[in-house]
C-alpha cells in the first residue's frame, strides 16, 4: 500500500509557500521594541539568481546510477539539485535565500526498494561518488548538505519512492514501514486499520520513518508513547558491503544489540530502508489541559513528580516565563504571569479519566492551577505554524532559531540558566538585544529535555552572528555535563562537541564499525572521509559518503 506524496517544501523556507503568512503590524511592533531594533525586509533572491555548483558527476557514475535505479529517476536539473542543497536551519535558509547553495548534489537518486539502494551504494563506491540519503529535509544540524571531501563528486539518495505500509501485525502490535514513507501517510495508512503510532514531532508534516530511526527522533507524545527509537522492534539497512537485517524478538541476550548501531548513527554505517515499529490502537478519548506555575522551577519539579509517578500524562509541556509571555503575546491573549504547563493524556475513555484525576491532584498539590482547556486546544491549532513564523521573521531581518539538550533533574535548573546567559551575553549588543526561551517537552524518571528558541536581529554578518551564540550555548551544554542533542542530532552542527560526549576512545570504536561496514570510504584521508546519514525530515543515511567532513571526527572550532 503506498499513497501521493505531499509536495516538495519550499527551497528557501518551510514546507508549503502557500500557508506562509507575513508577520502582523502589532508583532512587528512588539519584536522591534523588545529587541531594540527597526525591522529591514529581507527577501530571498528568485530561484533563478541562486549560484549552484557546476556538476561534476562524470558520465560513467551517471550511467552506473541510471542502471541502478532508471535513467528516469537520477535527476541532475537545477530545481532538484537546490531543493537537496540543505536542510532547514536558520543557517540553511540564510545561505539560500541569499542565492547561495555551494552545497547542492551533482545528481539527485532515487531508488524504488531496497535492492536498488544497495545497487546505488555499489555503483557509488566505484565511481567514488560521495552519497547522503534524503527524506523530508527537515534537518536543523546540517544533516544533509553533500560534502565532497576527496570524492570526485556527490549524489542525494531521495528515498521518497519507499513509501509503502509492508505489512501490520495486529496480533504481536507492530507494522513494518518503508524508510522514505512520510508521517502523515503512515498514520493515515496504519488508522485504516485502527492504529496509530502516535509520533508527533514539529516535523510531522514533512519527516520521514527511516530519519526518525537515524536520527532518535522524539515527538511531543513522548511521556506516554516513548522516544522513537523505543518503538523501533526491527529494521533493514543497506550498506556497501550487503544488507542488515536486524531484530527478531522483543527481546535477545544474543550479544550487543546491533540496531543500535543504526538508531542515531545518521546514515554513517547504512541506509535505513524499512522499520517494524510498535503500534497502539488509536486512542478513545483524548483530553488536554492546561495549568499555570508561579515559576519554572516549580513547574519543572511538578513534572520530575508526574515523570517519577505511575500517572505520567501522554503530553508535556512546560514553558518559561518568557515563552509563556510570548506566545500569549502571538495569539492576541492577556499574558498571565508565570509559567504555563500543557498536559495530554490519551486513552480509553475509563482511562483517560482515571489518569486526569491522579495527574490533576499531583500538579495541585506541586502548587499548579487549573486553566482549563483552550490554552491547550490554541497550542494543538498553532502546533505546526512554528517554522511558517521564523521564515516570516526572517522577511523581517529578524533570526529565531532553536536549540536542545537534556539533563538530569538535579541539574535541569543551574544548565537553563547557564545556557540561557551565555547566549544572551554572545548576542547582546549594539546589533540589538536578544530574548531566550525556554521549554520542557520531554520527561524521564531521570531527567528532562530543555529546547531554547532564541530571537535576535540579523545584524550584518548573520550566519556569523548565529554561530556565536551557537558555540556558546554548545559550550555551556557541555561544560554543564548534558548532552549535546537530545532529539536533533549530530548532523554538523554538533560535530565540535561528540568527543566530549563520547570519549575519544568511543569515537575509536565507531570508527572501527565504519571501516567494517564501508571500506572504501574510511579508507579515505581522515580529513575527508565521507560518511552515510539519514534523516529524512529527519533523515540522512548512508556508510558511505556523507553530509559532512566525518562524523566521527572532532572538527576544529
Amino acid at each position: 500500500m503506498s499513497m501521493k506524496r505531499a509536495a516538495d517544501m519550499s527551497w528557501f523556507g518551510w514546507g508549503d509557500p502557500a500557508r506562509a503568512a507575513p508577520l502582523s503590524d502589532p508583532v512587528r511592533d512588539l519584536i522591534a521594541r523588545t529587541l531594540g531594533v527597526r525591522l529591514r525586509e529581507l527577501p530571498p533572491v528568485s530561484e533563478a539568481d541562486v549560484r549552484l555548483p557546476a556538476r561534476a558527476l562524470d558520465q560513467a557514475a551517471r550511467g552506473a546510477l541510471e542502471e541502478a535505479v532508471g535513467a528516469d529517476w537520477v535527476r541532475v536539473d537545477d530545481a532538484a539539485r537546490l531543493r537537496h542543497a540543505g536542510g532547514k536551519s536558520t543557517t540553511d535558509l540564510l545561505r539560500r535565500r541569499a542565492g547561495a547553495a555551494e552545497g547542492a548534489p551533482d545528481a539527485v537518486v532515487l531508488p524504488a526498494d531496497h535492492e536498488e539502494v544497495l545497487a546505488v551504494l555499489r555503483a557509488c563506491s566505484e565511481h567514488r561518488v560521495a552519497v547522503v540519503p534524503f527524506g523530508g529535509g527537515t534537518s536543523v544540524v546540517g544533516g544533509v548538505e553533500p560534502v565532497r571531501g576527496d570524492f570526485a563528486s556527490a549524489a542525494s539518495l531521495d528515498l521518497r519512492r519507499l513509501d509503502r505500509l509492508v505489512c501490520l501485525d495486529t496480533e504481536s502490535a507492530t507494522a513494518t514501514l518503508q524508510a522514505g514513507l512520510r508521517t502523515p501517510e503512515a498514520e493515515r495508512l496504519l488508522a485504516e486499520h485502527g492504529h496509530t503510532l502516535g509520533h508527533l514531532p514539529q516535523s510531522y508534516e514533512y519527516a520521514t520513518i527511516g530519519g526518525y530511526a537515524a536520527t532518535r527522533s522524539s515527538g511531543q507524545a513522548s511521556a506516554g508513547y516513548g522516544r522513537f527509537d523505543a518503538m523501533v522492534t526491527a529494521l533493514k539497512a543497506a550498506t556497501p558491503r550487503g544488507t542488515l537485517d536486524l531484530g527478531r524478538a522483543p527481546a535477545s541476550a544474543a550479544g550487543p544489540d546491533l540496531r543500535e548501531l543504526l538508531l542515531g548513527s545518521e546514515g554513517v554505517f547504512g541506509v535505513i530502508t524499512e522499520v517494524t515499529l510498535r503500534v497502539r490502537p488509536v486512542p478513545a478519548s483524548a483530553r488536554d489541559e492546561a495549568w499555570s506555575f508561579p515559576d519554572y522551577a516549580s513547574g519543572a519539579a511538578a513534572l520530575r513528580r508526574l515523570a517519577q509517578s505511575a500517572v505520567r500524562p501522554t503530553t508535556a509541556r512546560l514553558s518559561d516565563e518568557t515563552e509563556t509571555f510570548v506566545n500569549a503575546a502571538l495569539s492576541g491573549r492577556e499574558a498571565r504571569p508565570g509559567c504555563l504547563l500543557l498536559v495530554g493524556l490519551e486513552g480509553g475513555e475509563r482511562e483517560v479519566r482515571t489518569r486526569r484525576e491522579a495527574v490533576g491532584t499531583e500538579l495541585a498539590e506541586a502548587g499548579g492551577t487549573f486553566l482549563g482547556t483552550e490554552p491547550a486546544a490554541e497550542w494543538r491549532r498553532a502546533r505546526f505554524h512554528g517554522p511558517y513564523l521564523r521564515d516570516a521573521l526572517l522577511d523581517a531581518g529578524i533570526l529565531s532559531e532553536t536549540l536542545e539538550t537534556a539533563t538530569t533533574w538535579s541539574n535541569l535548573m543551574p544548565l537553563y540558566e547557564a545556557v540561557s546567559a551565555a547566549v544572551k551575553e554572545t548576542l547582546e549588543g549594539p546589533e540589538g538585544g536578544a530574548v531566550v526561551m525556554c521549554h520542557i517537552s520531554h520527561i524521564y524518571p531521570t531527567g528532562a529535555s530543555l529546547y531554547f528558541t532564541v530571537v535576535t536581529a540579523t545584524g550584518a554578518d548573520p550566519q556569523s552572528r548565529w554561530a556565536r551564540a551557537k558555540r556558546a550555548a554548545g559550550d555551556a551544554i557541555a561544560a554543564g555535563g548534558a548532552t549535546i542533542t537530545h532529539h536533533h542530532a549530530v548532523g554538523r552542527d554538533h560535530l565540535p562537541w561528540m568527543s566530549a560526549e563520547i570519549s575519544p576512545l568511543g569515537t575509536d570504536v565507531l570508527r572501527t564499525v565504519k571501516s567494517s561496514l564501508d571500506p572504501v570510504a574510511s579508507s579515505t584521508p581522515a580529513s575527508s572521509s565521507p560518511a552515510v546519514r539519514a534523516r529524512g525530515s529527519k533523515r540522512r543515511g548512508l556508510p558511505y559518503a556523507t553530509s559532512r567532513a566525518d562524523p566521527l571526527r572532532e572538527r576544529p572550532r
